[in-house]
Formats: C-alpha cells, structure tokens, sequence
C-alpha cells in the first residue's frame, strides 16, 4: 500500500434500524471530525426549541465513542429520556489510486470494503418497548433534586474574587451540601 494513496471515502447508506419511526426524525450522524458543541447545540434546540419528541444519534468507525458522548450529555442535561441502542457493522469503501503506474499503462485504481462497527441510539420522550433489544429507561431522579442545578451532580462552580492587587481567591458559588455532625 506504500505506493498507494486514499482518494475517497464513501458509506453505503443503509436505513435507520428502527421500525416505526415517526417521519421526519432528526438524526445527528457524528463523523470523526465533528465538534461536540456544534453537535450538542444543534440537538438541544431540536429538543428544546423546535419540541422534538425523538432524536436518533449514529455514527461508525471512529466516531462511535464520540457518539455514544454526545448521547449522554444528552440525557443528562433533559432527563427523562428513553433509549433504544443498536450495534451493527457499516461497510466503507475505500478508493486508492496507485502513485506509480506502469510506464505507458492507464491509473490503477483499487477498491477496498471495509466492515467497521456502528452505533445508533434513539432518544424518546416517549415511553419506548422495554422488551426491545438495548433498552434503557430513563434514570429515576433522586427526591428533590433540581436538574438545573450543577451542585446536584457534584460540580462546583468557581467564581474569581480579588481580594488584593495582583491576589485571586476562588469562591465557591455552588449550593453548600447539607453536612451531617454527630
């Protein structure tokens, strides 16, 4: 393959696997390359904004950690979410273009399939089929925590205070946690 180089990249599309899908679903595909944020941002105002009642991430190869992440900043920051996870195999083909053909004989192009793993993962507001493959309830939200609130989920937030020139001290904004004496 040294003297071979990739000229394209190309997915064979395939459908969602999952039946009964409404028409017009979003579905998020993470590529390698893609940014979170920009993922997330997009996905949070189809939920939030636009009243999206299922989302469907998926990605391939490389991008399956980075989608399986997006998945449950997801659920983490709405709550209440039901989800259906499937793992299947996606085939790539790869086009290679030989960098040094025989002298006088046409470009030697080689095709490569590739079989990588795939995840894709339904997000429902809705109650889904427990009885389905790779269902998740949602996670029970303890008593009397609040889903806005950061302390909740032991995150501290740390405000900069000066308290001399050139001197920084850091305060703690975060609610305080009931502490138990005995």
């Amino acid at each position: 393959m040294e003297n071979f180089r990739k000229v394209r990249t190309s997915e064979e599309e395939s459908p969602l696997p999952f039946p009964d899908l409404p028409p017009g679903v979003v579905e998020m595909k993470v590529k390698e390359g893609s940014k979170i944020r920009n993922l997330m941002s997009f996905a949070m105002a189809q939920m939030e904004l636009k009243g999206s009642r299922q989302i469907v991430f998926s990605g391939c190869g490389r991008a399956v950690t980075k989608t399986i992440t997006c998945v449950e900043i997801m659920k983490r920051k709405l709550g209440g979410l039901h989800q259906v996870t499937k793992v299947r195999y996606k085939t790539l083909l790869e086009v290679w273009e030989n960098q040094d053909p025989l002298p006088g004989g046409a470009a030697q192009n080689l095709t490569v399939h590739k079989n990588v793993p795939s995840i894709c993962i339904l997000l429902s507001r809705d109650p889904l089929d427990p009885n389905q493959t790779g269902y998740q309830p949602p996670e029970p939200r303890e008593a009397g925590e609040d889903p806005s609130s950061s302390s909740a989920k032991g995150l501290k937030r740390l405000r900069a205070k000066e308290t001399s020139p050139g001197a920084l001290s850091f305060i703690s904004t975060a609610a305080p946690k009931e502490q138990k004496w005995k």
